[in-house]
């Protein structure tokens, strides 16, 4: 009976009948998760949300009458729950998705596009996991009716140092990164040094996030490509499926972005981009670890703390998920814990104190 109590209950909302099937089975397949109910649309789902008091929710992005989308953005302000989506991996799929990382989902998995039977294992293995992440996850934002616009960061006050021009801001984030990283670089002047970010993504998606960004920022957002060049007013996002690093050029910072091996789980990955950095720019740089699961990123901001480079992580009670800045603070990569909302304002003082 104990450990019936201690299970993570899970309420699946997708309109097909076959996909509630096939998700309800897998999720049950794991002794840590049951599955209490399901629904085959929003309005069901609320209804069954009241009554079954789950602790996980996963939606499907694309349903008739309400998508997802609408339907998060309806219900996180009245009964924040952690919600995983369910997305398609197409182009309209990757949109909705981040759409919904903005209304308040804390993770997604993709349906497999090809080879069903491998890919549908490797969806549910996933799936069981970001489920497990996401029932510890912090919706302190959302618990506090906290809307978007009123947690819409004021920009930093000051101008970037003339003579910061040589340095670069590097950002690696994953769970929850999307919201994070949007609250920081949206309150950067135009001014600000390069910006380099690993967000954990698939490919495809990261095209759509920083197009999104690049509506809402005053730095020039652009997903990556090899030779770009890192300069003031320009933001870089390490594009899904390739590893970006840094290398020096005579007296420029250009990435590189290539295909490899997963390095802590994840391609990109915020350690291979922090470990260019600490070997190319070293003092010059400030590294940033953002909220996430796991510990990918730790291993490079130590390198870019032994470099000379400043260094900082997201603290806990303003993290999604407070895994990989942890790892990184009790590692000594990380200098300081700080809040997300004041984090812009530490890395322009910081380029000051640099100067």
């Amino acid at each position: 009976m104990e450990q019936l109590k201690t299970r993570i209950k899970v309420l699946v909302v997708d309109d097909s009948a076959l996909v509630r099937e096939i998700l309800a089975q897998g999720l049950g397949m794991d002794p840590e998760i049951e599955v209490v109910g399901a629904a085959s649309n929003p309005y069901i789902a609320r209804d069954k949300i009241v009554q079954l008091k789950p602790d996980v929710l996963t939606l499907d992005v694309e349903m008739p009458r309400m998508d997802g989308v609408e339907f998060l953005r309806r219900l996180m302000p009245q009964y924040p729950l952690p919600v995983v989506m369910v997305s398609a991996l197409t182009r309209e799929g990757a949109k909705t998705t981040l759409e919904a990382l903005e209304a308040g989902a804390v993770d997604y998995v993709t349906k497999p596009s090809s080879d069903i039977a491998r890919g549908l294992d490797s969806m549910m293995n996933k799936l069981r996991q970001k489920v497990k992440m996401a029932a510890t996850a912090n919706l302190r934002e959302w618990k506090e009716k906290k809307t978007a616009a009123a947690a819409k960061l004021q920009p930093v006050s000051g101008a970037a140092p003339a003579e910061s021009t040589d340095k670069v801001i590097a950002i690696g984030a994953s769970t929850g990164g999307t919201r994070a990283i949007r609250q920081i670089i949206q309150s950067f002047p135009a001014s600000m040094p390069g910006v380099v970010i690993v967000q954990h993504m698939p490919a495809g998606f990261t095209k759509h996030f920083a197009d999104n960004l690049n509506n809402i920022c005053e730095m020039e957002v652009l997903e990556a490509s090899t030779n770009d060049r890192i300069m003031p007013g320009r933001i870089l996002i390490a594009p899904g499926g390739k590893h970006m690093t840094v290398k020096r050029s005579g007296g420029v910072y250009l990435v590189e972005c290539r295909e490899g091996d997963k390095v802590n789980g994840h391609c990109p990955s915020v350690d291979v981009l922090f470990h260019s950095v600490a070997g190319k720019v070293g003092s010059n740089a400030i590294g940033i670890i953002l909220t996430g699961m796991g510990h990918d990123g730790a291993d490079g901001l130590l390198a870019m703390r032994n470099a000379g480079a400043r260094t900082l992580a997201q603290d806990e009670s303003t993290s999604v998920v407070f895994g990989m800045p942890k790892v990184a603070y009790e590692l000594g990569g990380a200098e300081f814990l700080q809040p997300i909302d004041t984090i812009p304002q530490v890395i322009m003082n910081l380029l000051h104190e640099k100067n």
